[in-house]
């Protein structure tokens, strides 16, 4: 059979002028590359896994032929259902070859090759061996004794109980070595282990393409976001995303990571107090009602304390003194005189639970106090009735640049009982800091009038006087502008890269936030007059506050203007969405402007019916366009570093509000040109 086989590889080998043709063909193919690649990729993944304890407790079931379900949905079943039997073969398959790979790796020869063997599968002739009966009827033996007919069925087949016990041997040998490959590659895993050490390739992948790299990020993004934690995550759904929880539970013993209750739990239907013992209380970055502030830094003992007999607010310490603060700038002395009753009580420590009743200047007031003091009690290790000249000045350097910035800064969209709460959101800008300054000079010249303190080191803090022209570095040239329009006209003319185009061209004619140009109607498009791009000057405004969520008065608020190049291009949009090509038309009146890809079901068929089949007119998340608009200039970045390093910098770093921050530029250099034409 080899030499069959060998010859007829030969007869099937291509002649060279076709492997040559065949060679060319495999290098130009776009499609074939990447899919090589993306094998690779999964191939190394594979083989960079880790084996845990479970590994183990599952091929000792397999072993000794029982029932795998039990096992498989206790350890394994983050790996995808049992039912799925190609699926348990292939795993079954990998930790083989692993557990072959450690025994050659320690000089066991026979121990890989043992390991190997499928003890259900050991003997192939057991399945065929017939009874005595029908063994006499097919040799002419059915008119012999029954010990003769058994005399020569041990000849043909041997003794039942040998093969028996032939089989036991093997299977005792391999649970042995089980034993010594447990000792010798199962790992316990740990909190700072990657995902793809443990995760099966495809789910480490989609956690990965989430920033989601090791397993305490992983727990971190559960416990931060509970229930819905999966849901921004492309190709994580529920069943996914509760496996994936399931494993972290079953390793929280060995990670240190344990997943609260919340996570299992639709966010309507938590109770309050559920959440509230997500974070615990500690000295760290945690909201002010969640930090304990140790005894020699709550202010009691302060540097520049007044004594009490002199002190005009009944506060005992820095907290304390912040929620008078607060109280002084309310005109609903009502509230406020609850607030004081219940602030010096042990359960508060803070006015988290009071926060709903604050005004909008006490929420703004509130923010800056606590910032300034977790620095000050975490960072700088100092009370706040403690910070000298010195402290202020570092403090207003810290806001430029928060950092670390994984410790202070994160979404604003996090809640506070989430332990991705974070302080900032990033850097301040220039008129953040400046708002930051007074309203803590406003603090501290609270407490020295009222003679809590003795002095007010932000009186020594000066305002500062103009904005940094910084809006350049985070904007593009009309150079980089014009290549970015180049990439966007190569795009193929599919529904999600339509809608790319038509975002992009909006920002940079409007210079919309994200928000507003997510919210916009077709309705409130205007076409102007202009032809070309860099005349528009209008707006949408912020339904949230203006139009309000009724549509009819979203669609009579104020228009969107945009040049006639780009209605054309919406135009186009439209009707590939499947809706009516003018823009006036009364059924587009309340249509978003961005819309979800409609042609799912030429590019993905397999997709689910509502992705196929999706509402024409519904609009799209924010997270969807930005990651989609950070990919594209990506891949620009990757395109033009070859030939300017500088603008694939840019572009790298690049995100929505570039785009603003070039359409601003514009408006800037436009004043100016118009103002000089009229001087003239």
């Amino acid at each position: 059979m080899q030499l069959g086989s060998s010859a007829a590889k030969r007869q099937n080998r291509l002649p060279d002028t076709t492997r040559i043709i065949f060679t060319r063909a495999s290098v130009m193919s776009d499609r074939s590359m990447p899919a090589r690649a993306n094998q690779r990729q999964k191939s190394r993944q594979q083989k960079s896994r880790k084996l845990h304890l479970g590994h183990i407790a599952f091929m000792r079931a397999v072993v000794q032929g029982l029932d795998t379900y039990e096992s498989w949905n206790r350890y394994l079943r983050i790996e995808g259902e049992h039912q799925d039997r190609k699926l348990v073969n292939r795993t079954v398959q990998w930790i083989r070859d692993e557990f072959a790979a450690a025994a050659k790796r320690h000089a066991r020869p026979g121990t890989a090759r043992l390991v190997r063997i499928d003890t259900q599968r050991s003997d192939p002739r057991q399945a065929e061996i017939p009874t005595l009966e029908e063994f006499a009827n097919d040799n002419g033996l059915a008119g012999f004794s029954e010990a003769e007919q058994l005399e020569h069925f041990i000849a043909r087949y041997g003794r039942q109980s040998t093969r028996q016990n032939r089989r036991s041997r093997l299977i005792a040998k391999q649970l042995a070595a089980l034993d010594w490959l447990e000792q010798l590659v199962a790992e316990p895993p740990r909190q700072d282990d990657p995902v793809d050490a443990w995760l099966h390739p495809d789910l480490a992948g989609h956690l990965k393409s989430a920033r989601i790299k090791t397993l305490k990020q992983l727990a971190d993004r559960i416990n931060g976001l509970g229930h819905q934690w999966s849901s921004a995550i492309p190709a994580i759904g529920r069943t996914k995303a509760a496996r994936i929880v399931d494993w972290l539970r079953l390793h929280a013993p060995s990670t240190g990571l344990p997943i609260g209750v919340h996570a299992g739990i639709p966010r309507k239907r938590l109770d309050k107090s559920i959440l509230d013992k997500v974070v615990a209380p500690v000295t760290a970055v945690v909201p002010l009602e969640k930090l304990i502030i140790p005894a020699e830094l709550d202010g009691r003992a302060g540097e520049y304390r007044q004594p009490g007999s002199r002190c005009r607010i009944p506060a005992d310490d820095d907290r304390e003194a912040i929620v008078f603060w607060l109280r002084s700038k309310s005109g609903n002395h009502t509230v406020m005189d609850g607030m004081a009753e219940e602030a010096p009580g042990a359960e508060i420590r803070g006015i988290s639970p009071l926060a709903q009743r604050l005004t909008h200047t006490q929420r703004a007031y509130w923010k800056e106090a606590e910032r300034f003091m977790l620095w000050a009690v975490v960072l700088r290790k100092k009370a706040l009735s403690s910070m000298n000249v010195q402290d202020c000045e570092a403090y207003v350097a810290f806001l430029e640049s928060p950092s670390p910035a994984e410790q202070w800064c994160g979404p604003r969209s996090r809640e506070r009982w989430s332990p991705l709460w974070r302080p900032f959101e990033g850097p301040l800008s220039f008129s953040a800091r400046r708002q930051t300054i007074v309203i803590l000079k406003n603090l501290y010249r609270f407490l020295e009038e009222n003679q809590y303190l003795s002095t007010n080191p932000w009186s020594e803090i000066r305002l500062p006087r103009s904005e940094p022209a910084v809006v350049e570095s985070r904007s593009f040239t009309p150079v980089q502008w014009r290549y970015l329009e180049q990439q966007l006209d190569l795009l193929p003319p599919t529904s999600v890269f339509r809608r790319l185009r038509v975002a992009m061209r909006l920002f940079y004619e409007t210079g919309l936030p994200l928000n507003e140009a997510l919210d916009a109607r077709v309705g409130q498009i205007r076409i102007s007059d202009s032809e070309a791009d860099g005349e528009i000057t209008a707006k949408a405004p912020h339904f949230g506050n203006s139009a309000g969520s009724n549509p009819e008065r979203q669609a009579s608020a104020a228009g969107i203007a945009v040049s006639s190049r780009l209605g054309k291009e919406l135009s186009d949009y439209l009707q590939s969405r499947g809706l009516h090509p003018d823009i006036a038309h009364p059924g587009n009146r309340h249509v978003y402007v961005l819309g979800k890809g409609t042609d799912a079901g030429q590019r993905a068929p397999w997709s689910p019916e509502h992705i196929i089949h999706p509402d024409l007119a519904a609009g799209i998340s924010a997270n969807t366009l930005y990651l989609q608009i950070k990919a594209f200039f990506k891949e620009c970045a990757q395109a033009i570093a070859p030939l300017d390093a500088e603008a694939a910098k840019r572009f790298a770093a690049a995100g929505t509000q570039w785009l603003r921050r070039t359409h601003d530029m514009r408006r800037r250099e436009a004043t100016l040109h118009d103002a000089g034409e009229t001087a003239t």
